[in-house]
């Protein structure tokens, strides 16, 4: 019985590794957490971990993934008030849209001009997610870093999540956008405490570092878009 279990584990990892070599043939850029999704969608019972060391050792790691550029920083100096690190990384919460936190990403592209000569050009995307679930409650996007954008997102944001029955919290790093007047004063004004990473410390705001990071990874690094609808 022992060797017959044990010969229909090998058969059932067999499957599942090719079954991960399909689905990667088929989405060049999908991380192990997609590509978990993807077997769970096709009926197998698996986990993460499980996956990952699967596709190491199948040698199947995105190595677009090391394609980076130097990361975008939105600290400009004090350009407004600081306020204090409320969530001092307690980033769990069992009460949906208590904890809320938002960043800034920069997207490159490639758009042709009215000689048909591609230039490279920018795209900023500010999401808002909500620190329970990893849900992104809203986002905008623009082409140069945008007070007025960040504050549509915010509002949307403040929208969303008006049915918490606590004090909510929005986290974000010390950018210059979360120092302005307006932001500052709309959380006030929503009875919203405010609260900031410490500066030069990304690990004070890691869930949405860790989804800048996943995001790029399976749709952006290793790729060239040559326009923003791509």
């Amino acid at each position: 019985m022992y060797w017959q279990k044990r010969l229909d584990r090998t058969a059932s990892t067999q499957i599942i590794e090719e079954e991960i070599q399909a689905i990667r043939k088929k989405h060049q850029h999908y991380g192990y957490r997609r590509i978990t999704q993807e077997l769970k969608r096709r009926g197998f019972q698996v986990n993460k971990k499980k996956v990952q060391r699967l596709i190491q050792k199948l040698k199947l790691q995105v190595k677009a993934f090391t394609k980076k550029s130097r990361k975008y920083n939105s600290y400009k100096g004090i350009v407004g008030k600081i306020a204090k690190n409320l969530i001092r990384r307690r980033f769990k919460t069992s009460v949906p849209h208590q904890k809320i936190t938002t960043d800034t990403t920069e997207f490159k592209y490639f758009e042709a001009d009215n000689a048909g000569i591609f230039r490279q050009k920018k795209l900023y995307l500010d999401p808002f997610m909500d620190m329970y679930n990893s849900e992104i409650l809203s986002y905008s996007l623009s082409t140069q870093p945008n007070g007025k954008t960040v504050m549509e997102g915010l509002k949307e944001a403040i929208s969303q999540t008006n049915d918490c029955p606590y004090r909510r919290t929005f986290h974000s790093d010390q950018g210059w956008a979360y120092q302005m007047n307006v932001y500052i004063q709309t959380l006030k004004d929503n009875n919203i405490f405010q609260s900031m990473s410490r500066k030069g410390t990304c690990l004070d705001n890691s869930p949405m570092e860790n989804f800048f990071s996943i995001l790029k990874q399976e749709v952006y690094y290793g790729k060239i878009y040559q326009s923003q609808m791509n």
